[in-house]
């Protein structure tokens, strides 16, 4: 492993530090920022992560795709976790903690909204960043693309009747825009990108030539994922500052359900018999979220000073260092599994 690599959690803790002292320092240059988004994804952040998932999807070899069928387990982890699970424990939660635990601190309405946002968040598995984190634990790129793509199909159908079900509500408007959009530019275009680099480097050079250029670009995907923690708390250092209580308390039950989560999947994975290669992958999708749609879903619905984008926020904002975390220990438990 190198430098960055090896004291990654370093690197990213001081970039929460830069990122909270520069949204305060220029916050008129992160307010800026903010506003360079279409249909509620900041085109910034979007880049950076581009960026992070580039090298990856230059690593799958779409000829190899094919036998992805021939292991269906780890596809099996992901649609229970993602669908029949996480969306019940998060809801459960979000009412324990907001119902129950802290009724004391929170008004019934602001409760109410900070469970729906939590809500939103649990119905919202990842798309974009899992590929990050799939390439952090030496992940098989062609079955992480494949897990990505059949829980994106079932993202489709099933956010809104799910999201309906757990909000009470009978009517869920999903957000086309952001959802097209970030499927378009997390997944589509660095695919292809990733394919046409590939194709190239192995004419030019066979695989000396692509593991050179891996070998290379890897420094900028970690240099991606930096910037794009010190841009997300940036832009909500102000928030951070003047609520760090209700940052907390909504913190605690996210931070329950990732841990949580994972380790009830990385359970199942091990039960399943999955390679690590597929495994840490599939536990990494459940665990994370696709903060994008929860946020612009939480928007239209609650309205941008609500509790429930709030909640969602915050679901940002804590979702790198516990993903960071989840990293390090799925490396370090990797003879746990066959290889």
């Amino acid at each position: 492993m190198g430098l960055f690599e090896r004291y990654l959690s370093v690197w990213v803790a001081l970039a929460i530090g830069v990122g909270v002292a520069l949204g305060l320092v220029f916050p008129a240059a992160f307010q800026m920022l903010s506003g360079w988004q279409y249909a509620q994804v900041n085109l910034v952040v979007a880049v950076f992560i581009w960026l992070m998932i580039y090298p990856m999807m230059v690593q799958v070899d779409l000829t190899s795709i094919k036998d992805v069928g021939k292991r269906p387990r780890g596809l099996f982890l992901t649609l229970v976790v993602n669908w029949l699970i996480k969306p019940f424990t998060m809801a459960a939660l979000g009412w324990l903690f907001f119902r129950v635990f802290f009724a004391g601190w929170v008004d019934p309405q602001t409760a109410t909204e900070y469970i729906a946002g939590m809500i939103l968040l649990g119905v919202a598995p990842c798309t974009a960043m899992v590929f990050v984190w799939s390439q952090l634990t030496k992940g098989d790129p062609n079955y992480t693309l494949v897990q990505v793509s059949i829980n994106d199909l079932v993202l489709v159908f099933a956010f809104a009747p799910l999201a309906a079900f757990l909000l009470g509500m009978t009517d869920i408007t999903v957000p086309w825009q952001t959802l097209v959009l970030s499927v378009v530019l997390y997944v589509v275009l660095p695919l292809i990108a990733g394919a046409v680099t590939r194709r190239w480097l192995l004419a030019r050079g066979g695989e000396p030539a692509l593991n050179e250029f891996l070998h290379r670009v890897k420094p900028a995907s970690i240099l991606g994922l930096l910037a794009t923690v010190v841009l997300l708390f940036g832009l909500q250092a102000p928030e951070i500052i003047d609520n760090p209580l209700a940052i907390v308390l909504i913190a605690i039950p996210l931070l329950i359900q990732s841990y949580g989560i994972f380790m009830l999947a990385y359970w199942m994975a091990h039960r399943l018999r999955l390679p690590h290669d597929v495994a840490a992958p599939a536990c990494m999708i459940g665990t994370s979220n696709f903060f994008e749609l929860a946020v612009a879903v939480a928007i239209s619905l609650f309205g941008m000073q609500s509790g429930a984008a709030l909640a969602t926020v915050v679901g940002v904002l804590v979702e790198v260092p516990v993903m960071l975390s989840l990293v390090a220990f799925a490396n370090r438990t990797r003879h746990w599994f066959k290889v």
